[in-house]
Formats: C-alpha cells, structure tokens, sequence
C-alpha cells in the first residue's frame, strides 16, 4: 500500500506528549473514526484509506508528520490538514521567552537561574570559573537586550546611555590612540604601536580573558606575519590545534531528492585553532615591548570629543577610581553591544546576529570524533522554536574540542535573541549531534557572545566613525555572512586598515567623514548577506520545518561539486563572475529558491539586495578598469600631492586600497 506525506509540521513545544495527549483527548477532526496511538493518532476513512498522525521530538522541540494509506487522495485531506494546523497554531503557538529578572544580592547565580535553565545551571558548575562566567552570560544577554529596546522592527529607540559628548577643548593629548576593548583590539593596537604611535588599550576584563575562541587558517594568519606583528615561530606557538580537513552538512532527512547534497570539504577553512590566551599574552607582550600601556579591569564609561583630542573616562572596577586619558583617535573594539557603536550608528547598529553558544570541553571518544578533522558547518534537524540551529567542532589543544552551536537571527524586539535560552539547548540537544555522556565529559570553559551583521548596501551605507572615534571588529559588524566574525574580516584586511589609519594620523585627517573610510567593507561579501537572510526565520514568521536545511544543501551542493570555488566562496573572495554562476546554477537546481528568498527577506530587504548587487557590479567595473595601473601611478603622486591636498590624497589610497579586495 502506497504511504504519502501529506503534512509536516514543527510545533514550538519540547513536550511531544502534551501534543499528544491534546491530539487524544482535545482535537477533534471533522471526519473520519479517531484512534488513538503511542506516538499520535490514526483516521480511519471511507474506502479504506487512513491517515496517520504521529509526532516526535528533537533539538528541544516536537515535530508532526502526516501520511496518508493508500493509493488514492482522500476526499476532503486538504480540509482535515487545515484544520490541523489551524488548531494546531491556535493551541501552540511561537513563544519567545523573556529573560528572568533576578537579584543576586542574597543568592547565586546557579540559585536564580536553576528553575529556569536547569541544564544550563548543572554544566556551568562543572567548569572552573562556572560562576563567573555564568554570571557575565548573563550579564551580557541583559545588556544585549536593553540595547534592543525599541519602535519597531530593526529600530533601536535609544542606547542604554548617551556616551559620545561634545565640547571644544584644545591641548596636546596623552596618547596617540587610544582603545576600548582587548581582544581584536589588541591586535590592532599592537601593530599601530610597531609603527610608532604612543597606544593605550583599556580592557573591561583581566587583559587575555575571552568568551570566545578563534580559527583560521595559516594563508590568512601570514597576512599578521606578513605586516611583522608576528614571526612563523610565535604564529607556531599559538596553535592550539590544526586538522586534515573540515565537514558542511546540513540535515537533508525532508528535503526532496534533488536538494540533498553531499558532504562540502574544506580541509583550508578555520583548519588552525588559535590559543586566545597565548595570542593576546602575545599581543600584551608586544603592546609592551613598543611602549603602550595597558588598563585592564577598567570600565569605559564615556568620552568627550574636542577640537584637539578626545577625553576618556573610565572607572577601575577594583578600586572604583575613575581615571581619564586624552588622545588624538578614540578607537572602539567593545564589541556587540559596544554604546559607542550604537551612538554613533544612529541606534540602528545591526541588521542580524548570530546568537552563539559552546563550550571547550574533553572527553571526547575517538569513536565519537577523529580530533583530524573538524565540522565548519552541520545542522542535524529542521528548523526548531523558529531557528535553524547550526553546529560547528572544532580540535583544540591536547585533546580538547571546541564546540560552538549558533544560528542566524533577525534583530527585532519583540525577540532580541537570547545566551541562555541557547545554552539550554547546547546541554540538552549536545548528545543528538555527537553521541556522548554529558557527566563524563570535562567541561573546560565556555564560549559565547553575540556576533552582529550589518546589511550593507554600500560603503557609504554603514556609519563605522564620526569625529576622532572608529570602531572596528564587531563593534562596525561588517564580517562575513557565512561563517567569519569580525576576527576573519579584521586579519583579512587588517593590512588596508593600518595603512588607511597611518596615512589618516600623519595628514591629521581625524574628521567623521575621513575615518569611515577606513572600513573593512567588501561589496563581495555586502551581496551575499542575502545568503545569510535565507539562513533566518524572520520574527512572528512561521516556515515548512525543512525550508532552510533545503535552501542551505542548494548552495553547498554546488559548492561540494566545485572545492575550490567552494574556498573562494566560504572566504569571501569571490568575484563577480564566480557569483553570477553560482546563482544561476542554484536557480536552475531549485527553482522555487527565489520565492523562497524573497518570502524570508521580504520586498524591502529583496530591493536593497538590488544596491548592494549595483555596488558589486560598480566594482567589478573599477577592478577591470583600473586594478593594473592605478596604484603604481597613485605611487608616483606621493612626492607632491600629500602636501598640497591631503584630503584628495587620502581619497585616492582608499580607492587604491579598494581594488582587487576578495
């Protein structure tokens, strides 16, 4: 007897048996004779056709399928689905939970938190710093969601604090640059101290503590070497691991015949685990060496940009002193949730996010996991509680992995996207992805934070600066829409951006105007944040369960047919060729897949997709016209045109620099 699919549903509950019992006991269909089962129920039919109701749970959420007996369609099936999911999103419908109020004055943070994120409670207290580091989660998620308050639909009403003030005071300034944030704004800063500028680098945390680990692979770590921050020898000394190779999968179970794809290798993508410790040791070690100072436990709390300089005030959170610099150039590296970037962004900072969770944890068996090979990208279910969530792995030190789960989000305020509830899942869906005992397994530290996008249209589009302050790394969010954060696209164009901020202290070009040029924008990686839309349930939004595991095996089945575009395409150095021809196979292998584009982006987000595509296409011109000549006649220039006018000098380096960038 023939079995067809008739329905398949995701329903937002981790309970399949309240479903269950509510299918036995509450839903009553219009026809047929109900019988009850283990998993569902069945409808018994005229004819001798039946239809088949049964559910299931993964990935902290239950899923509904229906089939149907037999070899002809059931009179009145298309009413009995409807009223199915009609009552079906009646009874159950998308909750997204809010983040509970706590005190900790009289309690831990394990005790506040244990009734909501049971799982979450249990695996922070089997890490060494468990409390801490829970706490700052939180923390983080609170100043997250405070920072998303709003109007309406990607419209941040206002920061949480005004911290960018105005006056006209003049003098000379303490200090060349100064930065807020030490992480990425270690390795920034201490290149600009290699080239001579006096630097300060003030850091909320104990200088060289992390929430979040890094990889990369050594073709785009040399560029570090390259520039001389590093020698082979230390860049050797700060790899925690390297593997053969790296695994894309995503859960193609439902999707039909011609979009399930084969496994993506990509054994030169984030094949290098760096030691953060060692890395930013490193960088403590060389801000040093070349004369900068640094602040750690020291909180920003505002600055006030004169004629001259830029006062900052900070208070140190031992101590509770406040304590001030001066400087010429205010550099932001705060990250995410930065009220700097927020301020100068006009409160409309970020498009998306990828909330992210994991841990670095050991135990792992070899039968579980070979530490050669990592997985970049894997989902092992549909869409659940409207995320499509993602896995990566990656080898860490000795015998240690690194386990991230993410997904792509929709800034939006009614649902900012939240570190706890994700962690909830992490230690209850950990064992769905690779078989393990959570109880038997180390749990070293965790890593979290939130990683921004920003749909940038164009340069001009994304206000990363106004006068004497830059942000950069996440804070600017201008990273890849796949699989990179601000880590990836700092060290990819970090060599652009010193020499664009060198030329800018040297002709005093430290206007607004002036230090958003100097950006880590790629027109290549503006137009595939379409991409990165088609990776997202838009808020209030319900999808069929399958949709983004179809349209993610669309382009990673053409990417496994082709490894080495499928490098160029995951590092973001495609040209505009490559991107033509990969999206018109992929609309010729799936040809529902730009209505299923436009209805997860809308016409809005579709429209500006159409500028960023113009951009792309503008620059592919320039590369074509002027890439074999420009900068060597630019070279020529440098004996008078510096003098008599910087600011067209300094346009021309940004144009230059701008050239060739894949």
């Amino acid at each position: 007897m023939k079995l067809t699919e008739i329905l398949y549903l995701e329903i937002p509950n981790p309970n399949p048996q309240l479903i269950c019992d509510w299918l036995h006991n509450t839903w009553q269909p219009s026809q047929g004779k109900k019988v009850n089962t283990r998993d569902g129920i069945r409808l018994e039919l005229a004819d001798n056709h039946e239809l088949s109701i049964f559910t299931w749970t993964l990935q902290r959420t239950t899923y509904l399928k229906m089939f149907r007996w037999g070899e002809k369609q059931v009179i009145n099936e298309h009413k009995i689905k409807r009223e199915l999911e009609t009552a079906i999103n009646q009874q159950f419908p998308l909750h997204y939970p809010s983040l509970p109020d706590i005190d900790l004055t009289h309690q831990s943070i394990f005790t506040a938190l244990e009734s909501y994120y049971p799982n979450t409670v249990k695996f922070f207290q089997k890490m060494p710093q468990g409390e801490y580091d829970l706490t700052r989660a939180y923390w983080w998620e609170k100043k997250w969601r405070d920072s998303v308050k709003s109007k309406g639909e990607n419209t941040i009403k206002t920061p949480l604090k005004q911290v960018l003030f105005q006056d006209q005071t003049t003098g000379k300034a303490d200090y060349d640059i100064v930065y807020v944030g030490g992480a990425l704004g270690a390795i920034h800063a201490a290149l600009m101290a290699k080239l001579g500028y006096s630097v300060l680098l003030i850091e909320r945390l104990k200088f060289g503590r992390m929430n979040r680990e890094w990889n990369i692979s050594r073709p785009e770590f040399q560029v570090l070497i390259d520039l001389g921050l590093f020698t082979k020898k230390e860049f050797e000394s700060i790899i925690a691991a390297e593997y053969k190779d790296g695994f894309s999968k995503f859960f193609d179970g439902n999707n039909p015949s011609n979009l399930k794809a084969n496994i993506l290798h990509t054994p030169q993508v984030l094949n290098i685990a760096i030691d953060t410790s060692k890395l930013l040791t490193l960088c403590g070690e060389k801000l040093r060496k070349y004369g900068a100072e640094i602040w750690e436990e020291t909180e920003f709390n505002r600055a006030t940009i004169g004629k001259d300089l830029v006062t900052i005030n900070t208070t140190n959170l031992n101590t509770k002193e406040e304590k001030e610099a001066t400087a010429r150039l205010l550099i932001d590296a705060m990250g995410t949730a930065s009220p700097i970037a927020w301020q100068i962004s006009g409160n409309q900072a970020f498009d998306s996010v990828c909330p992210t969770v994991g841990a670095i944890v050991e135990g792992f068996s070899e039968e579980v996991w070979d530490r050669q090979y990592g997985d970049v990208l894997f989902s092992h279910g549909d869409i659940s509680r409207g995320r499509q969530l993602i896995w990566e792995l990656f080898p860490a030190e000795g015998n240690e992995v690194t386990i991230y789960l993410f997904h792509y989000h929709q800034v939006h305020p009614d649902n900012p996207g939240s570190l706890l509830e994700m962690y909830e899942d992490f230690f209850t869906i950990l064992p769905e992805y690779r078989r393990c005992d959570m109880d038997q397994l180390t749990w070293k530290k965790p890593t979290f934070g939130y990683i921004p996008g920003k749909f940038t249209v164009n340069q001009g589009d994304r206000q990363i600066a106004t006068d004497r302050v830059l942000t950069i790394g996440d804070a600017a969010s201008l990273q890849s829409p796949l699989i990179f954060t601000g880590f990836g696209s700092l060290v990819r164009n970090l060599g652009k951006l010193t020499n664009l901020l060198d030329y800018a202290l040297k002709l005093n070009l430290l206007d607004g105007e002036s230090l958003n040029q100097i950006q880590a924008y790629q027109s290549n990686i503006a137009v595939t944040w379409l991409f990165s839309k088609g990776m997202m349930v838009s808020t209030y939004k319900i999808l069929p369960p399958a949709r983004i595991n179809s349209t993610l095996n669309t382009f990673f089945g053409l990417l496994a047919d082709e490894p080495n575009t499928a490098e160029i395409f995951i590092k973001d150095r495609t040209d505009w060729l490559t991107f033509n021809r990969l999206a018109l196979k992929a609309a010729r292998k799936n040809p529902p897949l730009l209505w299923w584009i436009w209805q997860m982006a809308g016409s809005k987000d579709i429209f500006r997709w159409l500028g960023a595509y113009n951009a792309f296409t503008l620059d592919a011109v320039k590369n074509l016209l002027f890439s074999r000549w420009f900068k060597e006649w630019l070279e020529k220039q440098n004996s008078w045109l510096p003098k008599s006018n910087p600011r067209l000098w300094f346009k021309l380096l940004v144009f230059g620099s701008n050239l060739h960038q894949k």
